[in-house]
């Protein structure tokens, strides 16, 4: 209880902390749209840059991307990289762009700068579609701070989401997007520290980096690989979505208000370099704690998402719960606070442009757009995948992107579409979006948009460039110059094209060659598991000879397939040898031995066997020698598993328990079911040439007065192969009622 009360204490005072840092700018703000849209075009770059960082990652870095980091492994890897590439050529060149046209022509939502004027018929359909994405981009923030609410407090999602609304309606009224922003920046660096230490925890938690290296892979190989497994369309396609989702951060109009809030061009390469110096320890401390939650938190039904705060209550002290938590939840906040002040100027300056400069009316449309977020939240939760985080961002950014990146890009090269131009170019980027996201599921096919298939970025840019291409082919009004001021010759033309194909072949078949079993993606991470092992055994040789004292007998094996139902696989080869005590007798030297022999003959003694197996580079030898336990019986074998001796340290037991039909049920705990299918499937060493011998040393026994004589023995021999059939089954399908009552 007192821990619960330091949480909800530490909560409110560094919510009171990023809430009274964004009041502040009530000081500094001035009463017009252009100060509460764009702070006056002056902002400095490092808090731009900070906010920018905050609001492009917020809720989905940490939540979305914990749990996409959670699902994936080192695989994620991919995602970071070619987008934080994708980032970096839209700061250079898509943002340049975008700060000059925004400071020559006023304008001050992203809507307006894909028309020659503000209130075009392109400029109403972009802010009518932005509105639409960034309503759900918002609704995505609101449902990561009701899940940070509910693991942390343990308050419903829908309560943390209404709080959410009410915070968000508190910043816009407060100061506009310079309190986003003030608040954003004093945020991430209280969220950086406190990631710096999660991050610290976690790997002590799980035995360093190493621990959390072996932790992953005794999962699934597959979450420390860097290459994806079981991808529809391949690689190359897969990644270049990444490229484009990052460059879509240009698309995103709550980031790109950061931007028009700079003065100069200056200001922009200051504020680019803040950026990245700032987002990459945070991008590589996000995916450090998203695999370690995987390491600690691998029970089945986890929700992926949940990681992070997860994380924190587990291992944190009370008061550094409270500052992720509000970390968090401010961030969220903040972020969604951008993206309805970005949704309030799309709407009043392109919609309706009568609003522009109506500062009460403005304000009212603010609260409306973030009723409208939060209904798309509320509802969210009771569609199945509908609040899950990271697909509802990847909805939104990527259509985003796919709307404006391909017009802001032609724009950029020089090429001035008329209104049905850049209409037909954003109706194909929305029809590629959302029918790339939902049209498959619909027709009952499985989902193409998820991490096994493309992101809607590559359909969606993809539709509006073809767009634009095929008008400029076929249509009058559009200038045939596709490319317009930029000039690039043929032969170079032809071969980009030729190194295109090339590095898409080089890449493709370099990920056939090196992706991972797709089967291990499938199986389940550390827990309680029954495997039910069925074995069969056939002789391949047998015979019974007799050997001489001293003397080896010699047996040769050639592998040869052998007919077996489906699903044995071959796990050992065994010599196999059976002799009794047959061939001793009594050796009397004269009558007085021959009576004492009579009187006493004494006790014979088994004679020594010895085996020895030769298969390759594997060798193995046994004797069976007189002893406490003799049994007459020699065994020696190539196991091409990890045997009966593995399943008898995992388990504690020497025999499973009897199922049906020659079938043992062997029951695990705490462990991955990778690592029972790894330790009981062949591995497929079996095949080849077999050395094997067995030789006899006769012993005798007697006593002083009556000696023994052994010339050898008769020895009984088979080799044989055993085949192994299982089944690997979570325990509480297999003994239902055995775990009910535990």
């Amino acid at each position: 209880m007192e821990e619960q009360v330091m949480i909800v204490l530490s909560f409110l005072f560094f919510m009171c902390l990023f809430a009274g840092v964004g009041m502040a700018s009530i000081f500094v703000k001035k009463d017009t749209t252009d100060d509460y849209l764009v702070a006056g075009r002056g902002m400095h770059p490092a808090l731009a840059a900070l906010s920018a960082v905050s609001t492009w990652n917020s809720g989905y870095m940490f939540i979305g991307f914990i749990g996409f980091t959670y699902m994936t492994g080192y695989n994620v890897l991919w995602l970071g990289l070619v987008s934080t590439i994708g980032q970096v050529f839209a700061w250079a060149w898509l943002y340049k762009f975008i700060q000059k046209e925004g400071q020559e022509r006023g304008v001050r939502s992203l809507s307006s700068l894909v028309a020659e004027k503000a209130g075009a018929p392109e400029a109403k359909l972009a802010a009518i579609l932005s509105v639409l994405f960034l309503c759900i981009y918002a609704a995505a923030q609101l449902t990561s701070g009701g899940k940070a609410l509910l693991v942390m407090m343990g308050w419903s999602e829908i309560t943390g989401i209404l709080i959410g609304f009410v915070l968000v309606v508190a910043y816009c009224y407060a100061g506009g997007i310079r309190a986003s922003i003030w608040t954003d920046a004093i945020q991430s660096c209280v969220m950086i520290v406190g990631s710096v230490i999660l991050c610290m925890i976690a790997l002590d938690h799980v035995g360093g980096f190493s621990g959390l290296n072996s932790g992953l892979e005794a999962q699934s190989s597959t979450l420390t690989s860097i290459w994806p497994p079981d991808l529809k369309f391949g690689i190359s396609l897969w990644a270049f979505a990444f490229f484009l989702g990052g460059l879509g951060v240009a698309g995103q109009p709550q980031v790109v208000s950061r931007i028009m809030t700079l003065g100069s061009d200056s200001d922009r390469k200051q504020a680019m370099v803040w950026f990245f110096v700032w987002q990459t320890p945070f991008i590589i401390l996000m995916l450090i704690i998203g695999l370690t939650c995987r390491v600690l938190f691998n029970e089945d039904g986890f929700d992926a998402e949940l990681g992070l705060p997860t994380m924190a209550m587990e291992t944190m002290p009370a008061i550094g719960v409270g500052m992720i938590l509000a970390s968090i939840f401010a961030a969220t906040m903040s972020t969604a606070d951008s993206q309805v002040l970005a949704c309030t100027a799309a709407i009043t300056d392109d919609i309706k442009p009568e609003w522009r400069e109506d500062h009460m009316t403005t304000k009212k449309v603010t609260i409306v757009v973030a009723a409208f977020a939060t209904a798309i939240s509320i509802a969210g939760l009771y569609i199945p995948g509908g609040d899950s985080v990271f697909a509802l961002v990847v909805l939104a950014v990527y259509g985003l992107g796919g709307i404006f990146i391909p017009l802001l890009t032609i724009r950029w090269m020089g090429y001035k579409p008329d209104s049905t131009h850049s209409i037909t170019m954003m109706v194909a980027a929305f029809a590629g979006v959302i029918g790339w996201t939902m049209v498959p599921p619909l027709l009952g096919f499985d989902p193409v948009n998820g991490a096994d298939g493309i992101f809607p970025s590559v359909p969606g840019m993809g539709a509006a460039f073809l767009a634009h291409f095929l008008m400029c082919t076929f249509r009058e009004e559009s200038d045939s110059k596709f490319l317009a001021n930029i000039e690039i010759p043929k032969p170079m033309l032809n071969q980009g094209f030729v190194a295109l194909v090339v590095i898409f072949l080089i890449s493709e078949v370099t990920y056939l060659a090196v992706s991972p079993d797709s089967s291990e993606s499938e199986m389940g991470g550390v827990g309680n598991y029954t495997a039910l092992i069925n074995e069969n055994r056939i002789t391949v040789i047998s015979d019974e000879i007799y050997v001489n004292d001293g003397e080896e007998l010699e047996i040769f094996y050639t592998w040869e397939d052998i007919d077996i139902a489906e699903g044995f696989q071959p796990i050992a080869i065994d010599l196999v040898w059976i002799y009794d005590e047959t061939d001793e007798a009594t050796d009397p030297n004269g009558p007085i031995e021959q009576a004492s022999c009579l009187a006493n003959p004494g006790e014979n003694v088994p004679d020594t066997t010895t085996g020895t197996f030769i298969h390759g580079d594997y060798s193995d030898s046994v004797i069976e020698e007189d002893g406490p336990v003799f049994l007459g019986v020699g065994l020696v074998s190539q196991e091409f598993n990890a045997g009966l001796g593995w399943l008898v340290k995992e388990t504690g037991l020497l025999f499973g328990d009897d199922w049906d039909n020659d079938t043992q049920a062997w029951n695990f705990t705490d462990i991955s079911e990778k690592n029972i299918h790894e330790n009981l499937s062949a591995n497929g060493e079996h095949p080849g040439d077999y050395s094997m011998s067995i030789r006899v040393d006769a012993e005798t026994g007697g006593n002083s007065g009556c000696p023994h004589s052994d010339e050898g023995e008769e020895i009984e021999y088979r080799v044989q192969v055993r085949f192994m059939k299982f089944e690997i089954l979570p325990t509480e399908e297999v003994f239902p009622s055995t775990n009910s009552s535990t």
